[in-house]
């Protein structure tokens, strides 16, 4: 995205940021959705409304540092994501190079964030089944460090509200994570990368 950005700084480009999770009341505060509440973020932050029944997904048109957006919010369940992305891309006639997508990582600590341009799902479900229907891995991922510092079973903490000790931080997190959606669209993935990966608080190495 980010080789000519010269070009794209001079001309605003469409890029659509997809915010992963589950719909429903019963998910909103769990760490498995992160990428909603990062999207809910952006969307208040620069008055657009991700309202719109879009097939299954909630969609809404904006602009982000003086780049047209489209905000994605799926509707389907995490393991179904591909066919709720799918139909938004190809209705704009956008690719996988326009592509930015939040989501929450069991293999970060809690407050850690990665920003990568390719790569495996690496067990997370949504990405996953993003890759199978763009047929290719190569999108922007923005993965936020959901791992508290103590074993959990994965299947039953990424559901559950968020536990007592990380209710605190949830609105740092969120924030800091829509800042650097906001430097990937004004900057490129690279810069962004350079500017807002982080090891989480107090941890000198972690997990790629």
């Amino acid at each position: 995205m980010e080789e000519s950005r010269s070009s794209e700084e001079a001309e605003p480009r469409t890029l659509c940021i997809v915010g992963l999770g589950n719909p429903g009341v019963r998910y909103e505060a769990t760490p498995h959705n992160i990428g909603f509440l990062v999207v809910d973020e952006l969307a208040r932050r620069h008055a657009i409304r991700v309202l719109k029944n879009e097939g299954p997904a909630l969609v809404g048109s904006g602009q982000v540092r003086n780049n047209q957006v489209v905000l994605v919010k799926p509707q389907t369940f995490m393991n179904l994501s591909g066919s709720a992305v799918c139909p938004v891309l190809k209705y704009r006639n956008l690719t996988n190079r326009e592509l930015i997508v939040v989501y929450d990582e069991l293999d970060l600590p809690w407050t850690a964030l990665r920003i990568k341009k390719n790569g495996s799902a690496a067990g997370h479900n949504g990405v996953k089944s993003l890759i199978a229907a763009l047929k290719t891995d190569v999108f922007v991922r923005v993965r936020a460090g959901i791992r508290p510092d103590h074993p959990v079973d994965a299947a039953q903490y990424v559901l559950a509200p968020f536990e007592r000790e990380l209710r605190n931080d949830v609105d740092e997190v969120v924030s800091y994570t829509a800042d650097a959606v906001e430097s990937i669209v004004a900057e490129g993935a690279t810069r962004a990368m350079a500017k807002f990966n982080r090891r989480a608080r107090g941890i000198q190495e972690e997990e790629e």
